[in-house]
């Protein structure tokens, strides 16, 4: 086997695993070498929350991640570090004070500086004896026969050797990030089972655009998506000059993209603008005084309200008591379950997350160490699991890294 004392843990990706694996892989002596492809690192941690760091949901459901992947495994990893824990770490070894944004329930940093995040993260693994080279782009890897790793580095510089390897490079979302699928591309060629890729928490689009002229109108709303893996979501809603975001509609765009790359028809989605169920609409649109739209126009922005009308063929100044039933019938239709045309999506370019990725069985859970090859660790997004906004993606991240640096000091200088 090779020499433990002389070699390193390496670590490929300065992103959120990556910066976590560092940090609980050092001590204890142990070398530990963090490689990062661009200048800086952690450039969805600067990005997130909107330069501020969504740093973790203030709850964590299992239930809402996505996976092709063991449910049971895929549990199991998310929670092998509590998100109390969690927080914890943040707030007090990191000291980095979060606070919780009540009608969200995310959890940002106190300072509402994502750089904070960032920089802590950086400085903490700096101080556990972490070295980071920056600039250094990973181009493959494989085991040598003493138990150790090669790295190989782009610009025929010379390969590194590794007691232990961890992959952390990211998916293929965000691309100007740094994450361009090399870690994907390593491990495919060692022989995982990597799950179809595909953008994730994505904005939708619209060729021809038929709502641009109500781009900029943003309205807490519910989505349904019909089918067998089908969801209904309630958050933020946006009408862009492309076609749709927020939330509510990132949290459903992997069955979209989903449904446009398997090639055929089209994931169905119908909006509820407001909290008000049809028969709440139907009573609220029965006689009375006033017109059909000053009803709904005290619940929905005016722009949106007319285009409804318009959608279901009925002048908005009809009185109530003009209203005829079918009237009545299509206008709570639109209002209620209202179908969403869509037919494109912004790819990786905006997708927060990657779908697909190295298919949890390849690992084992508890030192995420690859099950094909000693030494080798994988962890973060580069797996096969991810979950809706709000924090849910770095807390998995956060949980993978942690475990995929405990596991490689744990297992640094055992016998092949």
């Amino acid at each position: 086997m090779a020499d433990s004392g002389s070699l390193p843990i390496v670590i490929v990706g300065a992103g959120a695993a990556g910066l976590m694996a560092a940090i609980h892989a050092a001590g204890d002596r142990r070398r530990v070498l963090l490689l990062e492809r661009t200048k800086d690192g952690g450039r969805k941690i600067l990005m997130s929350g909107g330069g501020r760091c969504n740093v973790l949901p203030s709850e964590l459901d299992p239930a809402r991640f996505v996976t092709e992947s063991s449910p049971h495994t895929m549990r199991k990893l998310l929670l092998s570090w509590p998100l109390d824990e969690q927080r914890r770490f943040f707030e007090e070894t990191l000291g980095t004070p979060l606070a919780l944004e009540s009608e969200t329930g995310k959890l940002f940093p106190v300072s509402n500086r994502a750089r904070d995040v960032r920089d802590g993260l950086l400085a903490l693994a700096a101080s556990r004896g972490v070295e980071t080279r920056f600039g250094v782009a990973v181009s493959g890897a494989a085991p040598e026969p003493d138990g150790s790793w090669s790295v190989r580095l782009d610009g025929g510089a010379p390969a590194l050797r590794a007691a232990r390897l961890i992959l952390a490079t990211g998916g293929l979302s965000v691309p100007a990030t740094g994450s361009d699928g090399t870690g994907l591309a390593i491990a495919r060629g060692l022989g995982h089972a990597v799950h179809a890729t595909y953008p994730a928490l994505t904005p939708l689009v619209a060729r021809p655009h038929r709502d641009a002229a109500l781009a900029g109108v943003s309205l807490p709303v519910t989505i349904e998506a019909p089918g067998p893996r089908g969801l209904v979501v309630t958050g933020g809603f946006l009408f862009t000059h492309k076609g749709y975001s927020g939330p509510a509609v990132l949290n459903v765009s992997h069955l979209c993209v989903r449904s446009r790359l398997a090639g055929g028809p089209l994931q169905p989605l119908f909006v509820r603008w407001t909290t008000l169920l049809e028969k709440d609409w139907e009573e609220a649109l029965r006689g009375g005084e006033g017109t059909a739209a000053g009803v709904v126009r005290r619940r929905l922005p005016a722009r949106l309200a007319n285009a409804l009308f318009v959608d279901a063929g009925v002048p908005g100044d009809t009185a109530l008591s003009q209203l005829k039933r079918e009237e009545r019938r299509r206008l709570v239709a639109a209002l209620t379950r209202h179908p969403l045309p869509w037919n494109g999506d912004e790819g990786y370019t905006k997708a927060e997350v990657t779908g697909g990725g190295v298919a949890l069985g390849e690992i084992d859970p508890r030192t995420l160490e690859s099950r094909r090859h000693r030494g080798l660790h994988l962890c973060g997004e580069m797996l096969d699991a991810f979950g809706p906004i709000g924090g849910y993606n770095f807390a998995w991240a956060w949980a993978t890294g942690r475990a995929a640096g405990l596991g490689a000091a744990a297992l640094a200088g055992t016998p092949a």
